[in-house]
């Protein structure tokens, strides 16, 4: 087992693989380091003497400033080491994607709707326009269950505070999630509850969901009857009897999208998880697929290399204002560009936040950008997209499920139970997480430090994704965790 790795040649920093202890002596090369910390797992130890106030490189880019002198085999982290991100960024275009080989095609078993479009669960979702009405919702979801049956997956509810007291884009963003939604075509059947006072109402959401099959959604307004749940359930169960109509298919790779987010990370994340991720989002983009990144505070580091990789200058445009507009709203709301990684990344090893976004980015893979997505937008173009939302792991899955993923693929250093409405997979970025948490974590990425690669491991993880898209269940869907959370960006009346 490898014990740490320098994962740049031009790096002055080397990561733990393991606990290593102080005094130790490790072998970079040609030159012999001792240890003159213990190196907690995932964490950075200087492979050469670092001068204060200068850069600290790790993945081959600057991840900070050194705060004083730094001693080779020293432990570096936030005692010694200071970001260098500020407001103020200048952007350049400068071109250095390449194409993708076009590799063999895949398929799947998907449901293939009568709209045309491809799901690869045959859900039932129930969802309130407004949280006045979220107990009746769980109330009908809790006494549907025995509708259930073979051919349908589950029957859930998703619960959220908003719909109404809401004002002007804030509103606006949670008819776009929530319309979307419902038009996701992982639900065979929709069932819309609304009170009939909220400013989202029945009748306003309908403009923004546009034209929809009568048979797959369904519409109940609480204040016009009689007994909400009683009638919920009857239209439930007609609901049920319309997704019994759809069977799986075999679907090209070529209509699956699946989107790529991480949290709760730790050291290793960059180094194994992530990069996994990146090969299997370029191993599906080959295969004319598509995949969405997001968190754009995540990138906030490493958004140059994002910016450069953009299939031509319209696309990099939009992508720097994607950046700089997540900048100016946390800058409106009085707060820094550059916070910190949380408590949990840094204690897995994380320093600062180009620490964690030059690993974040590593999700993207090598493949061009061909869009840019605003929150609540649907993908339109295949191959990379990039989506404006938050680093929050609930908000985030959210907005890629709305914005068209049929998966996501979480990657995580520190655990998670949560889900969102479409299938989350969680891939571990060390073996002792996956070991722990088995009722928690799908695909263990940790065994790369066993010598295999991320290519190798993202061809195996594109084999379980085919299978999961194919039916096969995640540990949140089998724990029954289905979770939404939509970005507060205004003001409460």
């Amino acid at each position: 087992m490898k014990e740490y790795i320098k994962i740049n040649e031009s790096d002055n920093v080397a990561v733990a693989l393991k606990p290593l202890k102080k005094g130790a002596t490790v072998n970079i090369g040609n030159i012999s380091i001792m240890l003159l910390d213990d190196i907690e797992q995932g964490h950075k130890f200087a492979v050469c003497d670092i001068e204060n106030g200068n850069y600290v490189i790790k993945y081959a880019n600057p991840i900070g400033t050194a705060t004083k002198d730094i001693k080779q085999g020293q432990w570096v982290h936030t005692h010694n080491l200071k970001t260098n991100l500020d407001k103020t960024v200048t952007y350049k275009y400068t071109p250095k994607s390449q194409a993708l080989s076009q590799t063999e095609e895949r398929f799947f078993d998907g449901f293939r709707r009568k709209d045309g479009k491809v799901g690869v669960r045959n859900e039932i979702w129930i969802i309130p326009t407004v949280g006045c009405v979220n107990d009746v919702a769980s109330a009908v979801e809790k006494q549907s269950q025995k509708f259930i049956n073979n051919s349908i997956d589950c029957i859930t509810a998703f619960r959220h505070p908003y719909g109404c007291s809401q004002m002007g884009e804030d509103q606006e963003n949670t008819r776009k999630i929530l319309s979307n939604l419902i038009n996701h075509p992982n639900a065979a059947g929709v069932l819309v509850i609304g009170l009939g006072c909220e400013n989202s109402n029945i009748g306003v959401l309908k403009k923004y969901i546009g034209d929809y099959d009568e048979n797959r959604v369904k519409f109940l307004e609480c204040q016009q009857s009689d007994d909400e749940i009683s009638d919920a359930l009857e239209l439930i169960k007609e609901l049920c009897g319309y997704a019994e109509s759809f069977k799986r298919e075999k679907v090209s790779c070529k209509e699956l999208i699946v989107g790529l987010k991480c949290g709760g990370s730790d050291g290793l994340s960059g180094i194994t998880a992530n990069p996994t991720v990146g090969a299997f989002s370029d191993l599906l983009i080959s295969k004319g697929g598509t995949t969405i990144l997001t968190e754009v505070p995540e990138m906030f580091g490493a958004e140059k290399m994002l910016m450069n990789r953009c299939e031509n200058e319209k696309v990099f445009d939009d992508t720097v204002k994607l950046v700089n507009d997540f900048k100016e709203y946390f800058l409106s709301n009085g707060q820094t560009v550059y916070e910190n990684p949380s408590p949990g990344n840094k204690k897995g090893g994380i320093s600062t936040l180009e620490d964690k976004s030059l690993g974040c980015t590593q999700k993207s893979g090598s493949a061009a950008v061909t869009d840019v997505l605003k929150y609540g937008d649907i993908v339109k173009k295949r191959g990379l997209n990039l989506l404006s939302a938050p680093g929050n792991d609930l908000v985030a899955a959210t907005a890629l499920a709305a914005s068209g993923a049929h998966i996501v693929l979480f990657t995580t250093g520190r655990g998670t139970p949560f889900a969102s409405p479409v299938p989350t997979v969680k891939i571990s970025s060390n073996s002792q997480l996956a070991s722990k948490k088995k009722n928690w974590i799908d695909f263990d990425c940790g065994v790369i430090i066993e010598e295999i690669s991320a290519e190798k491991l993202g061809e195996k993880l594109f084999d379980f994704v085919i299978e999961t898209a194919s039916g096969k269940y995640v540990k949140s869907e089998i724990a029954g965790f289905h979770d939404m959370a939509i970005f507060k960006q205004g003001i409460t009346l």
